[in-house]
């Protein structure tokens, strides 16, 4: 019995069929995955979002293959050759992979050698030589030679009975099934240098003699490999991973081939010439179709893994703490073309903007400052946010400057990424927004925006220009994008938009709302004013019922008719709040946390609501609207260390992470220059993923392992009992600081071994490919110059080859103002 999609999904997620079935039917229905786990809990028993985007992406799938199931049902159909068998085996295929597998003998195809030869007569031969062994292979072959067919000798014959027996094998499912699986556990990723190729592919040198077990891969490797060979510089080869046997034997491979068709070399005289027809099979056809299917497994994989990275990261972005609202400069450093200055105020709206010369070549420092101061004072400006771009040191020295002169100011300065700046600065949608603001000087708003609200500006850009991702421009356009819209649905709704203050672009990520509606709901704010209500968006154009039904509760209308709608509480359930109400006794429920904590959740239950709700609504009423994101802080950085040589090895510090790679994380420890902690040095205990222990935005205490002035590399560990090893001991260096830090972490033994030599590989990976790095370049050509190879460097853009640049990992700065 074929198990359905929905008790399939159910069993990989381990809930039950009728959860699934409830969500998939809201889904089909038009209900977003914000609405879905935030109001309809009791539909879905408690499904949460990520339980809820990982159904809605296995359901693509599964249907997907329903969709080729059903064609290739029909294919073979029409050619007359589904039998009842087949049938069941086509229905019982759980992948992709399997169903072609299995269809491959049926897939219409260019004439091949094999059915040259069928067509020639030749099969009786080759079935003939594979039932007996005991025939002489050249003179069963006699009998079948027929110039008239082509089959000129019995060298002719031979050679045409071997394509099919090839063919045979090279089509059958089940075999090779099982050897791709066994390729894939045993098999090895090796890398070659192009000859003369040494010193233009550089970046790639830790891959100029490189060997590694598939399943021993990162994603990180894995596209560095692939990019490798797509600029010519690598030649990779997909290694079966088991030696050849001894002399002339078989290797297991062929060894398995064999023992499937019966063949087994027992000294008969057909015997010799099926041995090699096996090991032609294996190398012109089962190796080389294996090498396809794993080299795209190992893509897939390795994207799988890098869009989640960039997913994950992009969430910590978007979620960052707002700094609220607070009148903040924004710097957007440059040198000959000036330091951009915007000030906008509490709500975000420009009250200000300026061009400073502090640097090279004008140098007016002072002038600088006192435009920046006079600014301050007028617009009881609180926050400096300074673009981590080109000049980005130069210009936090000019606003720490700023600070020290003028301390009755009380200014805090923060740096904020710019990745994808100027790809806002330069879109439509900016010069709706800022029509009489240059586009230089739309950065500079950006950059204060961003230290505002994070969320509410990164919005206005493609995510894929935030550039807080890995190989981006080496993944599925489609893949990414998917991944990568659904992080921000889910910041946006789970945070809440105020529809009287927000963009369009903000909207347009709310449940319920695309770009065109959210522009019907601007149009309409603006020709009659601020919503007084939720039920006034019914009056927008084209919000129909299924429209409100999914935003409305995601929607914040501050100081409204109706307080309830300041808060996450969705229109529908408005009457349990008023059965709250009357059971109180009391007009104030809204923050009451006395009274709310009398009321017991079950007698407001009805046929509509259930305990879940009832009690998400209950803790909305205690604080209603509260934001999820995290207050907002910045790190203390420490007196007295503000430049690269002021640090020594045990020096403790706090810091701000302003990345995460894979191979470990980027922290500011305010020296203009990041130091990395490498994976190997963020616990005692053993560390897949760096973020499981840190995210961007985290504030740490780190303590400097190992200080390369002249390289301007800074090796920092979050461990703070770790013995520091001076450099000379073991070569110099902040690999020599890692190296000294893993035995710790990893353990003995032959895993602990190999995991340290992954860890330095890691961590020499990040730093060659980081020196590649260029500007901040983010995708869709959206880097502000940094065509010295931010586009094309591994394994940074944007943000991350800031953070690689900032950290003395990446080259020169490419950007041109």
């Amino acid at each position: 019995m074929t198990t359905s999609i929905e008790g399939r999904i159910a069993e990989e997620l381990g809930v039950r069929e009728r959860q699934v079935k409830a969500a998939v039917e809201l889904l089909d229905g038009g209900s977003t995955v914000p609405f879905i786990a935030r109001y309809r809990k009791e539909a879905t028993e408690m499904l949460d979002d990520a339980q809820l985007r990982a159904l809605e992406e296995r359901l693509r799938y599964l249907r997907e293959l329903e969709e080729r199931r059903t064609s290739v049902l029909e294919s073979v159909r029409a050619q007359g050759k589904l039998d009842a068998e087949l049938e069941a085996r086509i229905r019982a295929a759980d992948s992709k992979a399997r169903l072609e597998d299995i269809y491959l003998p049926f897939k219409p195809k260019r004439r091949t050698k094999a059915q040259i030869a069928r067509e020639a007569g030749l099969e009786p031969l080759a079935d003939g030589l594979l039932a007996d062994p005991s025939v002489e292979p050249q003179a069963a072959a006699a009998a079948f030679v027929d110039p008239e067919k082509g089959v000129a000798d019995a060298a002719a014959a031979l050679e045409g009975a071997r394509a099919v027996l090839t063919e045979r094998i090279g089509e059958d499912a089940d075999l090779i099934g099982e050897l791709r699986e066994r390729m894939w556990s045993r098999g090895r990723l090796t890398a070659k240098v192009r000859e003369g190729k040494e010193e233009a592919g550089a970046k790639f040198a830790d891959y100029f003699d490189f060997s590694e077990g598939f399943t021993e891969l990162p994603s990180h490797r894995v596209l560095a490999a692939f990019r490798g060979e797509k600029e010519e510089v690598l030649d990779l080869v997909l290694d079966p991973g088991e030696p050849d046997a001894p002399g002339s034997g078989p290797t297991p491979y062929e060894s398995s081939i064999a023992h499937r068709f019966g063949i087994a070399d027992r000294g008969r005289p057909g015997d010799k010439w099926l041995a090699d027809t096996v090991r032609w099979a294996w190398r012109t056809r089962v190796l080389v179709h294996l090498g396809i299917d794993l080299r795209l497994r190992l893509r897939q994989a390795a994207e799988d893994d890098a869009v989640r990275v960039f997913a994950a990261n992009l969430r910590d972005l978007l979620l960052a703490a707002p700094a609220g609202t607070r009148a903040t400069m924004g710097l957007d450093p440059g040198f000959r073309t000036g330091v951009k200055v915007a000030v906008v105020d509490a709500t975000g709206k420009v009250a200000a903007t300026e061009t400073v010369y502090p640097h090279v070549p004008q140098q007016k420092w002072d002038a600088s400052l006192a435009t920046l101061a006079r600014l301050a004072r007028e617009h009881d400006v609180e926050l400096i946010a300074i673009g981590n771009g080109t000049a980005s040191r130069e210009t936090d020295k000019l606003a720490a400057d700023l600070i020290a002169r003028e301390p009755g100011l009380k200014l805090t300065k923060v740096m904020v990424s710019e990745a994808g700046a100027s790809v806002y600065s330069a879109s439509a949608f900016a010069s709706q927004e800022l029509p009489e603001l240059d586009v230089s000087l739309r950065g500079a708003v950006s950059i204060a925006r961003r230290l505002q609200d994070p969320l509410a500006e990164l919005v206005k850009i493609d995510p894929k220009s935030i550039g807080v991702g890995q190989y981006q421009h080496d993944l599925s356009e489609v893949k990414l994008s998917r991944s990568l819209d659904a992080v921000v649905e889910d910041c946006v709704n789970g945070v809440g938009v105020d529809v009287n203050t927000a963009s369009a672009p903000l909207l347009s990520r709310v449940s319920g709302i695309g770009s065109g509606l959210a522009e019907n709901i601007v149009a309409h704010r603006d020709a009659n004013g601020p919503f007084r209500s939720r039920k006034a968006l019914k009056e927008v154009s084209r919000l129909g019922p299924k429209a409100y039904e999914q935003c409305a509760g995601f929607l914040r209308i501050r100081d409204g008719e109706d307080p309830l709608d300041a808060s996450s509480v969705h229109p529908e359930a408005y009457p349990v709040v008023r059965r709250m109400t009357a059971a109180a006794g009391t007009d104030t429920l809204i923050g009451n946390t006395a009274v709310l904590r009398k009321l017991r959740p079950e007698e407001f239950t009805d046929a509509s609501f259930g305990l879940p709700t009832v009690t998400d609504i209950l803790k909305e009423l205690e604080k209603p609207g509260r934001d999820p994101r995290p207050a907002f802080r910045t790190a203390a950085f420490k007196e007295g260390v503000e430049k690269i040589g002021d640090l020594t090895p045990g020096m403790l510090l706090e810091g701000v992470v302003t990345n995460v790679a894979a191979f470990g994380a980027f922290v500011d420890v305010g020296v203009h220059q990041d130091g990395l902690v490498h994976v190997s040095a963020m616990s005692k205990n053993f560390v897949k993923d760096p973020r499981d222990v840190v995210k961007p935005g985290d504030i740490v205490r780190v303590k400097v392992l190992d200080v390369d002035v002249p390289r301007k590399r800074i090796s920092l560990t979050l461990r703070l009992d770790d013995e520091i090893t001076p450099s000379g001991e073991d070569g110099g260096g902040s690999r020599g600081a890692r190296r000294s830090a893993q035995p710790v972490r990893q353990g003995g033994g032959r895993e602990g071994d190999r995991d340290r030599r992954q860890g330095d590989r890691d961590g020499k990976q990040g730093d060659r490919n980081g020196r590649q790095g260029g500007g901040r370049g983010g995708s869709s050509g959206g880097g502000r110059g940094g065509r010295g190879g931010g586009r094309d460097a591994a394994p940074a853009n944007g943000a991350m080859a800031d953070a690689l640049r900032r950290a003395g990992l990446a080259g020169p700065e490419g950007r041109g103002r």
